[in-house]
């Protein structure tokens, strides 16, 4: 059940310990036969009743989205039925206006024939101040993270800010080894960018990062702006200049580790992975932070008389 990708935030101010409540105001429900698309929350497994599941202060919730599929083709090629038909009819042309209008008609006429698509979207809210996304883009982050702030009213939250920039700093890490810190080993792929107008950008996979080839770039001038790292041996994903975590999976190491664990029954051993992986976010975001010079120091509000 871990986590395949890591967008992840500061909370400014405590969320508050009964927000998972909150939640069961917004349970998913399906679309009804005329709507495009509906957001809730469901259970983070099946295995549960409940839209959430709290271990060892980590809170693991779910946002479920159903989109209705109506193709466009479809669409236009009923659209242009009809403005023929009316222009064959009526001996005149249909504007713009009118045809917004037929598609929209059209759309409400396929929508108790269209199939749905679903996608659920996990999200962990960690007592020591993190939350984090499975989310692949910022945009599908948001997009969680809005109909959450709706449902609580607001969500004190911020992207992480570090002292060094994690462009340089990686870039570093490739050009001298001795900078890395401890448990943070380079693996065979990683972006590499110009950083002139041009922006000129390499792509590397299976290749030795410490090879004469890949340093003539970095002598170039070209800053490396993804990374894939094996952390502690117990990680391995690739970390991005704005410290998103892409394709993360565990090291076989882990992987037996809990693969040995053979618990009796299933939601113990969800327990069981849902708190070792708050355990190892909690490590891991500590270590990142660390890494890139630790987070700039938010001063706070200050307010006018």
């Amino acid at each position: 059940m871990f986590f395949k990708n890591a967008i992840f935030y500061r909370q400014t101010s405590p969320i508050g310990d009964n927000f998972p409540v909150a939640l069961e105001d917004k349970l998913f429900t399906p679309c009804s036969s005329q709507e495009l698309s509906r957001v809730g929350w469901v259970p983070p497994a099946d295995l549960f009743d409940e839209p959430f599941r709290t271990i060892d202060g980590a809170t693991l919730i779910c946002m479920q989205k159903e989109e209705k599929i109506i193709p466009s083709s479809v669409i236009r090629q009923a659209l242009d039925t009809r403005v023929k038909l009316i222009e064959d009819e009526q001996a005149r042309k249909v504007y713009k206006k009118e045809k917004d209008q037929l598609r929209d008609e059209i759309i409400l006429d396929l929508l108790p024939r269209a199939f749905s698509k679903f996608k659920r979207t996990h999200a962990m809210i960690l007592s020591t101040g993190w939350v984090i996304v499975d989310a692949s883009s910022h945009k599908q982050a948001e997009e969680l993270l809005s109909h959450l702030r709706s449902l609580l009213g607001s969500l004190p939250i911020v992207l992480p800010d570090v002292n060094n920039s994690p462009s340089a700093v990686m870039t570093h890490w490739l050009s001298d080894a001795a900078s890395r810190p401890a448990g943070f080993v380079p693996l065979d792929q990683s972006e590499l960018k110009d950083s002139t107008a041009e922006a000129g950008v390499i792509r590397c996979t299976g290749q030795d990062l410490e090879s004469e080839e890949i340093a003539g770039h970095l002598t170039a001038g070209k800053r490396v702006t993804k990374l894939a790292i094996e952390w502690q041996e117990a990680l391995n994903f690739t970390l991005t200049d704005d410290l998103t975590i892409k394709r993360l999976r565990l090291s076989d190491q882990l992987k037996e580790e809990m693969d040995g664990l053979e618990l009796d029954e299933a939601h113990q051993q969800f327990d069981a992975e849902l708190l070792r992986m708050n355990r190892e976010f909690d490590r891991l975001l500590q270590a990142i932070m660390e890494a890139f010079g630790g987070e700039v120091t938010r001063l706070p509000k200050q307010t006018t008389a």
